[in-house]
């Protein structure tokens, strides 16, 4: 019997007899199975591969990995792949709840899909299923994200759960519960000191670089500071399939000496970065919690981003705690020479950014956690 079992489509690499991750995701799990005696894991695992930069192990002497293929359906010889693994997978997710005391799911992805009707099959077990997309029913997400969220959000579907969304929203059952994730502890929160806007502009991006975030944005805003004059940096933390494609289009664009790409780095660089940046600009599709986001307030470093998911309620609808904006890069220009015209605005939110952010500890989110089991 294990006491907490996780099931989830985060890819995995071994070493040393030990299991590493997507370092965010990882060290909240840390958190969920700190007290456990014993813990399973169900995902798949990357042979060959070792853990990167920001890839962190679990922290657990008794855990137990039940490796399982990934999969997908976007190509004809994927399907084919999918339906001769699917129900070997299926069996091990089934296996693995028969087993466990506690079920915790993340979702939405491949194996959460697969994990949200098994569980139907177990109405008894008490479960924790974390989404950790974009619960606004209106939005626009894949049909498989869809299906996920209604049946976490169905109480006759899904039964003896807690299931963990970002935000409030008016169609949420009985299940739902309104939850957080955190980043710093509390022994990490310090004074804030940046240099003066009116000396150096600094600016950054943090995530991956692929199209869903946006990430040509930053260089785009970027030519239209150089035209203005703004002495300014932008920097990227993060690696992706658009990096070399944003690298030679800043050095087209003359852009070499301002912008800077730093590729994945660890918390504390991100953390350095954050403290000394004055804005954020992170204009995803779609989010969740976004990390990115509520690091950046954390430091005092004013969000730019875009009004999805629980955002507005993170950063406010009037430019409360930071500014939100859509897509186009000359209006982020505008919006953005706004505020630089006026420092004591830019104070008046990096301080009230710092306020909110710093309420969501790791500290209160381990107590939180501690109540859902």
């Amino acid at each position: 019997m294990d006491d907490f079992l996780i099931i989830t489509c985060v890819h995995h690499s071994g070493q040393d007899g030990k299991y590493f991750a997507y370092g965010p995701y990882v060290r909240e799990m840390n958190l969920w199975i700190e007290n456990e005696k014993t813990v399973a894991v169900v995902a798949p695992l990357i042979k060959d591969q070792l853990p990167g930069k920001i890839d962190l192990a679990y922290n657990h002497e008794r855990l137990k990995y039940i490796n399982v293929p990934a999969y997908h359906v976007q190509s004809i010889k994927a399907i084919f792949k999918a339906l001769i693994d699917l129900p070997g997978i299926i069996f091990q997710i089934a296996k693995a709840m028969k087993k466990a005391k506690h079920i915790h799911i993340r979702i939405p992805g491949n194996m959460g899909l697969l994990a949200m009707f098994v569980q139907i099959f177990f109405p008894g077990k008490p479960k924790t299923i974390k989404y950790a997309g974009n619960w606004d029913v209106n939005s626009k997400q894949p049909k498989t994200y869809k299906i996920q969220r209604f049946i976490a959000n169905s109480p006759f579907l899904t039964k003896n759960a807690k299931v963990l969304v970002y935000g409030d929203w008016p169609d949420s059952s009985k299940n739902v519960i309104s939850f957080f994730t955190a980043s710093y502890k509390e022994e990490e929160i310090a004074e804030v000191k940046k240099t003066p806007i009116s000396k150096k502009l600094k600016l950054v991006f943090v995530g991956a670089l692929y199209d869903g975030k946006n990430p040509e944005i930053g260089i785009k805003l970027s030519k239209y500071l150089i035209d203005a004059n703004v002495n300014f940096e932008f920097t990227y933390c993060g690696d992706g399939v658009m990096r070399k494609e944003l690298e030679e289009e800043s050095k087209k664009l003359g852009l070499v000496q301002n912008v800077k790409f730093l590729g994945n780095v660890d918390a504390n660089k991100v953390k350095e970065t954050l403290m000394d940046s004055h804005f954020l600009i992170f204009v995803s599709e779609t989010e969740g919690w976004p990390k990115a986001v509520a690091e950046a307030m954390f430091w005092g470093c004013v969000p730019f981003t875009s009004k999805v998911s629980c955002v507005p309620q993170m950063v406010g609808e009037n430019r409360e705690r930071g500014v939100l904006v859509p897509k186009d890069p000359k209006e982020i220009f505008r919006e953005l020479m706004e505020v630089i015209r006026n420092e004591s605005e830019f104070e008046r939110m990096s301080q009230a950014a710092i306020a909110w952010a710093r309420t969501f500890t790791l500290e209160k989110f381990q107590t939180e956690i501690q109540k859902l089991k």
